[in-house]
Formats: structure tokens, sequence, C-alpha cells
């Protein structure tokens, strides 16, 4: 898969972090449903890797599911294993040289410049900037000065009206995690869930 093309496009990732397996696999197939074509689910979600292999089969095959919090090389391998399109790391690391060699695709966390330059020169679809809270837009901006070519996906804290500064800021993308999801992965309102959807997609339309 093309992830830069698909971040470009949607302009948004749905990040999945939940205490309920069933909960969260529950979310992730309501936020497709609703519109979202990019979805993460983080390792650190209760059975993560059963989320993904459920909601692989729920979706099919073209759903662009990830699997997010991969540091290690056994991360990125029990990620493709279950079926993810791509990984997330929080940094560079073995999980990056890993995925690498599986052939998927990696958004890749970096804050610093010397971090955007190591995610940019491992290969990196597009940079994860991660924690984006610490800077916000601004931080992005002066990124954007040295880093004009590099893919940013600022992800950490954004809600729909930070999500709209970042893309006029130039980012290509978002991560947004509890912002978006709530409670939902939890056992919360997938109602809920499905009307804070609307209100991102206008946030970025």
């Amino acid at each position: 898969m093309d992830l830069r093309r698909l971040l470009e496009k949607h302009r948004l990732v749905a990040i999945v972090r939940g205490r309920d397996a069933d909960a969260a696999t529950r979310s992730v197939i309501a936020l497709v449903e609703s519109g979202i074509a990019l979805v993460e689910v983080s390792l650190t979600t209760a059975d993560a890797t059963a989320v993904i292999s459920r909601a692989r089969a729920a979706l099919g095959p073209e759903a662009a599911l990830g699997a997010g919090t991969v540091c290690t090389a056994d991360d990125a391998r029990a990620a493709a294993d279950v079926g993810a399109s791509f990984v997330v790391t929080p940094g560079y690391g073995p999980g990056v040289e890993e995925a690498a060699r599986l052939r998927l695709p990696s958004l890749v966390g970096a804050l610093s410049p010397t971090e955007v330059i190591s995610a940019a020169a491992g290969g990196a679809a597009a940079v994860k900037l991660f924690p984006a809270s610490v800077g916000g837009p601004a931080y992005l901006r002066a990124l954007r000065d040295p880093f004009p070519q590099v893919p940013f996906v600022p992800v950490g804290g954004v809600d729909a009206e930070a999500a709209r500064a970042y893309l006029d800021a130039g980012a290509i993308a978002v991560g947004v995690g509890s912002p978006l999801l709530g409670d939902a992965p939890h056992g919360g309102d997938l109602t809920a869930l499905r009307t804070r959807v609307k209100v991102f997609l206008d946030a970025i339309a």
C-alpha cells in the first residue's frame, strides 16, 4: 500500500487504544463504517493482535488497518502476522527496520530535528510528529523550514480545532486518539463515537 498517498488523501488516522478487546474491535469497525479510512490499533490495546485480526476479517483485505506502538522487531512481525497493512512507531528503532524488511510501510515517530533526519533516512513513509502537543502548530511550521519535503503527521493532543491548525501549518494528516475515540474502546458509546467522527471529518474537510 502507498501509505503516504493515503495520508495525503484522507488526512486523518484514528488511533484506537482500549482496555476491552471486543469494544476496541467494534470501535475500529464503527470508525471505518463512519468514513475513517485509516485506523491504527495500538499494541497497548488489550489483546491487540486479535483486535486487528478480527477487524481485518470484518472489513476485508482493502481496509487500511495499522498496528501502533510498534517498538521491537517482534512487534513488527506480530503486526504482519495478523494482517496489519502499516505500522506506527513512537520513535526510530528495531520495529522500523523489521517493518521495512517485511515491506510494511511505516509512520515513524520523531520530535527533534535529529530524530526527523533518522526517520526520513530510515525509509519512513511519513514522520509522526510526536508528541505534537509539546510545540503545537508553531513548532511544525519551524520544522518545515529545514525539512520542506518531509511529510509530517502530528500526533498527541490533537482535537478537532488543532487538527485544522496542523493541516493549515503544513501537515499532510493528523493522528487522533482519545479526542476522537473517547471511551468507545473501553466499552463506551458507539453512537457518540460516530458523532465525533463527523465533527473531525468536517474539521479537516
